[in-house]
């Protein structure tokens, strides 16, 4: 019985999450790709950059979240940049797929310290579907719901908005996720209409004075709901080492992660070790994140995988655009 009433429980969690009109944030933005967290990062960096990645949560236990999501951003301009991302998330009989379309434009504050102003915006298109069809009977649930009888599926529109500073390694960015109020969904009239969110990322790049190749980056990701007040924060290192000649941009690194809710710091939701390599404009990264709570006795975990290319390469004229890592 404790089983069955952890479960649900875990479910309800995902479901809520599943409605925010975003893929859940795990450590996907932790695989050298920002963008996940902020469209003013899109045309940072290379070209064009591509990271796929596929996520399988609470492995374990049936019915829980899965999901795909691909990221792809590019400069168009000294100064500007644009960036799309697309995902599939399955939960249960619960499905949601969405894309986001984000542009972004950096300034330059000082061109001697390095210090830059990014503004960035997103429109994000959200479908949301019960699988009605999977429906069938069981002990606990001896008869489906008469009222069950057709598609139940519900399209939303929103939009992020966001803010970015860096100074040298330093960065820290403000975002404000979902500002328009979301649909009722008229199958159950009691979510919640305001989805409205905030997310601080901030972090610091440190080269080593004993080895120029190597590199720290110890980063806090914060987020909060407005609708209740939840919150949560990631503490994350990373160490990032070069490989090959000074002006070399291939790389190895790892790291580490630690999720808590802000009301309870020293219980963390999630703990997990994350390495990846860059070789020849090739990505590849792995995370693994286990639940530290009563859930852990009935899964193995979170996985999740990342690849990617860089492609396009040109240098801009434009200092505001270059990325942070070599």
């Amino acid at each position: 019985m404790k089983k069955i009433i952890l479960y649900t429980f875990l479910l309800m969690i995902s479901y809520g999450f599943g409605q925010e009109l975003n893929l859940p944030v795990f450590t996907q933005y932790l695989a050298d790709n920002d963008f996940v967290i902020s469209p003013t990062y899109a045309g940072i960096g290379d070209n064009l950059k591509i990271r796929a990645n596929g996520l399988t949560q609470w492995v374990g236990i049936k019915g829980a979240p899965d999901n795909q999501s691909l990221y792809g951003d590019f400069r168009i301009s000294d100064r500007s940049g644009v960036g799309v991302s697309l995902y599939n998330d399955k939960n249960g009989n619960t499905r949601q797929k969405g894309a986001k379309f984000s542009f972004a434009h950096h300034l330059i504050l000082d061109y001697y310290s390095k210090q830059y102003l990014s503004f960035g915006v997103s429109y994000n298109f959200n479908s949301f579907r019960i699988e009605t069809e999977n429906f069938t009977t069981n002990y606990d649930a001896p008869i489906v719901d008469p009222y069950v009888t057709d598609d139940r599926s519900v399209n939303n529109n929103n939009f992020d908005a966001g803010v970015l500073y860096r100074n040298k390694g330093f960065y820290l960015s403000f975002n404000a996720n979902n500002i328009l109020k979301k649909d009722i969904d008229q199958f159950t009239g009691i979510e919640p209409s305001l989805l409205l969110n905030y997310q601080i990322y901030s972090g610091l790049i440190i080269s080593s004075k004993a080895d120029k190749s190597v590199e720290f980056e110890p980063s806090v990701y914060y987020q909060m709901f407005s609708s209740d007040r939840r919150s949560s924060t990631d503490i994350n290192f990373k160490y990032r080492k070069y490989i090959g000649s000074n002006d070399s941009q291939d790389y190895y690194w790892a790291g580490l992660s630690y999720r808590f809710l802000n009301d309870q710091m020293f219980k963390p939701l999630n703990l997990g070790p994350m390495a990846g390599i860059m070789k020849s404009n090739f990505y590849f990264a792995y995370s693994y994140q286990v639940t530290i709570n009563d859930l852990s006795g009935y899964n193995s975990g979170t996985h999740m995988i990342t690849i990617g290319i860089d492609f396009l390469q040109g240098i801009s004229n434009c200092e505001c655009t270059k990325s942070p890592i070599r």
